[in-house]
C-alpha cells in the first residue's frame, strides 16, 4: 500500500467534507474538537504516520490524529465532518479507524 497516497486521499476528503459543511450550514458556534483514532499503534499505516509526523500516541492505546484537515475553526461540527470523512477513507483502504469528538 502507498500510505502517502492514502493519507493524501483522506486529507482531501476531510477538507472537502469541511468545505461542503461550511457551504451548507456556515460555521456553527458550538466549539469543540474532532479527531481520528486508530486502535492499534502497531500497524503499517501508523508506522508511516510516525515517520511522517502525522498524529500522536493516543492517551490510552493506539494512535490519534487530531483535527485531521488542520482546520483553524473552533466549530466542532465542521471538524467532525472532516474527521468522519478522513476515517471513512482509511476504512475504505482496510485501515481500522474511528472518528471522535468532544465539546470544548
Amino acid at each position: 500500500m502507498n500510505f502517502e497516497n492514502i493519507y493524501t486521499e483522506a486529507l482531501n476528503a476531510a477538507k472537502a467534507a469541511e468545505s461542503a459543511f461550511m457551504e451548507k450550514h456556515g460555521e456553527p458556534l458550538y466549539c469543540g474538537f474532532a479527531w481520528v483514532d486508530l486502535p492499534s499503534a502497531r500497524v503499517p499505516f501508523v508506522n508511516w504516520c510516525k515517520k511522517n509526523n502525522v498524529g500522536r500516541k493516543h492517551w490510552q492505546k493506539g494512535w490519534s490524529i487530531w483535527n485531521p484537515a488542520n482546520n483553524p475553526t473552533q466549530s466542532m461540527d465542521v471538524k467532525e465532518a472532516g474527521a468522519y470523512a478522513f476515517a471513512e477513507v482509511l476504512r475504505k483502504h482496510g485501515i481500522t479507524a474511528y472518528a471522535g469528538s468532544r465539546a470544548d
